[in-house]
């Protein structure tokens, strides 16, 4: 029993150490869903990446000095030149991957932020690099690349029923 546990401890350490290496926690993007109500319509923003050009949200890594929201701000504005009423809270997230340009991929947990657009910019930092889309959510819910981000849709569209100026008033 001693041979066994003494050849099994260095084992499972190194085990550790390998694992440790290979293994990396997921790495956190800030998201923006960007959406408008058009003829009664929920429609949502989408934007290519700029690599492979699937759809995705416009995303990207939090900034040190904003608050998470205002990270989704900045990136609709910079990939999509989208402005709009930001909700400060996150509706969810999910899971992706970042591909990076020596070839690997990181895992991402993906924060995503809602934000009401009310107006499109023509120029705005990644206009050229990306094409971007507005579509009804049922068409985004196709488009995007990332089945998380399809799962993300399907549940804002259930829960964004009615524009806000078109439900009932109470008090």
């Amino acid at each position: 029993m001693a041979i066994t546990e003494a050849y099994t401890a260095p084992a499972l350490g190194w085990l550790r150490t390998l694992a440790g290496l290979l293994y990396k926690p997921a790495r956190l993007q800030i998201a923006a869903l960007c959406y408008r109500w058009k003829d009664g319509e929920l429609e949502v923003l989408l934007v290519t990446s700029r690599e492979k050009g699937r759809w995705i949200l416009p995303k990207g890594w939090p900034e040190l000095d904003q608050e998470a929201f205002e990270t989704a701000v900045t990136e609709a504005f910079e990939e999509a030149g989208a402005r709009g009423r930001p909700d400060r809270r996150a509706f969810g997230s999910f899971r992706s991957h970042k591909g990076l340009s020596n070839g690997l991929e990181l895992r991402t947990k993906v924060l995503v932020f809602p934000i009401e657009v009310d107006r499109l910019l023509e120029d705005f930092p990644e206009k050229g690099q990306r094409q971007r889309a507005w579509m009804p959510v049922a068409r985004a819910i196709e488009m995007a690349d990332e089945p998380g981000a399809r799962a993300l849709l399907r549940r804002f569209a259930k829960r964004k029923k009615t524009p806000v100026s078109s439900r009932p008033q109470t008090g």
